[in-house]
């Protein structure tokens, strides 16, 4: 039998950076993939396990307060299960990294560290450096073993396996569990529904008349109190959050998953929109990340597929990248904003609390905290006027901005600085 661990650490590796900007203001496994998050798919596998969150140093303030009563970046155990948080995790990952010879021993992807069991030595040598992500050398010494396990090197990574993650999600989740809601009581209030054995409906959410739930071809998971307006049309493989609201006539196509708190509208597919944040009215997203409490203008629209159809590079801070997908859309980091009719090129990144309008296409690579014009030059969205805005926004939704939280907005626009010299923005 595999041994089950009493501590596991989820931890951040070097790869971390190639998640930028949604990695500003959360851990890597803090992700959204499918229904749940990387850290929830790992930490369902292991239910019983005290657990330490390994994250970079800046964000480990926000993180104790965001998660009370857990340790982060500390290790209180003789013995530890290590798991990279870019793992996405399944029902194999336990048996794979079973630990059963009671070694320390090093779980390996090619040169990429999977997971890792550390006691003794080795394991107060690391618990000494889990202010910064990891890297292989931390894991020198041990015994290595190969292990086939999913993980995740890049944003579009996780938008295209999203699809496949949120069936997974669906009957992990939903597994003896039978809907709160019925999908035969939507029937006889005139919504329209396909495979309604795959869909669930959580308690307090409440669909109209004239809706289209399809689950022919994935399934569909609505939360808690979620809103789905009259002539919406959602079909599966779709999750939306608790409490989000879906708008008359919104097109929610396959493969999109829709976090808590959020109110979109228009045409989305094949995307991941984190908490908090609205796309309320007309406009496609595709193949795209939005990170929370953005805020898309109305007829904001991204291209996700090349006149040419050829695969897309993506600049990023570190230089181009061949991402070797037909399909890439937009990223866009947490807090940021489009005006009315933004256009965004295929495989374009824009930063945290940056805010884009005017005509025409911005660079293709936008700093985190930028102010500008499409077409025009940028210049330095203020930390002080990106805080401000931010309080605006989160009062509206009944949440106030912690200090913890001011400052961590201060540290991201020093650790980002670089971004906006290299691009000549004023600091």
């Amino acid at each position: 039998m595999p041994a089950r661990p009493e501590h596991i650490c989820l931890f951040e590796d070097q790869g971390v950076s190639r998640f930028s900007p949604l990695v500003y203001f959360r851990p890597v496994y803090n992700l959204r993939c499918g229904i749940a998050s990387l850290k929830e798919k790992v930490l369902a596998r292991f239910p019983r396990a005290k657990v330490t969150l390994q994250c970079r140093g800046f964000i480990a303030g926000y993180m104790r307060h965001r998660n009370p009563g857990v340790l982060v970046n500390e290790i209180t155990s003789g013995r530890c299960l290590f798991i990279n948080g870019r793992v996405v995790a399944d029902d194999r990952l336990p048996r794979q990294l079973d630990g059963r010879s009671g070694r320390d021993v090093v779980y390996v992807s090619g040169e990429t560290v999977v997971g890792a069991w550390l006691s003794g030595p080795h394991l107060r040598r690391i618990a000494r450096v889990l202010d910064r992500c990891l890297t292989p050398d931390d894991f020198s010494g041990l015994p290595r073993e190969e292990v086939d396990v999913r993980m995740v090197d890049y944003l579009w990574d996780i938008i295209n396996v999203n699809g496949d993650e949120i069936g997974a999600d669906f009957r992990w989740w939903n597994k003896g569990r039978r809907s709160p809601v019925s999908p035969a009581s939507l029937k006889r209030r005139g919504v329209h529904v396909l495979g309604a054995s795959d869909i669930f409906i959580e308690a307090g959410t409440t669909v109209k008349p004239g809706t289209v739930l399809d689950a022919e071809e994935g399934p569909i998971y609505l939360g808690r109190d979620v809103r789905v307006f009259p002539q919406a049309t959602i079909m599966g493989p779709v999750s939306v959050g608790d409490r989000s609201w879906i708008k008359v006539n919104a097109q929610i196509y396959p493969k999109t998953t829709i976090g808590p708190v959020c109110k979109v509208g228009g045409e989305v597919e094949s995307s991941i929109i984190h908490g908090y944040a609205n796309k309320q009215h007309h406009g496609y997203i595709g193949h795209s990340y939005i990170g929370a409490w953005a805020n898309l203008g109305a007829g904001t629209t991204n291209s996700d597929l090349k006149s040419n159809y050829g695969l897309v590079r993506v600049t990023t801070q570190d230089g181009p990248i061949e991402t070797g997908c037909q399909f890439v859309g937009l990223m866009l980091g947490d807090h940021s904003k489009t005006a009315i009719n933004s256009m965004f090129n295929t495989g374009t990144i824009v930063g945290v609390c940056s805010n884009i309008f005017g005509f025409g296409f911005p660079p293709k690579y936008v700093p985190s905290f930028s102010w500008g014009a499409a077409g025009e030059t940028l210049t330095t969205f203020g930390i002080d006027r990106a805080i401000e805005t931010a309080q605006r926004v989160m009062a509206r939704r009944s949440i106030t901005l912690l200090d913890v939280e001011d400052r961590l907005f201060h540290t991201i626009f020093d650790v980002t600085a670089d971004e906006r010299r290299q691009r000549g923005l004023p600091q």
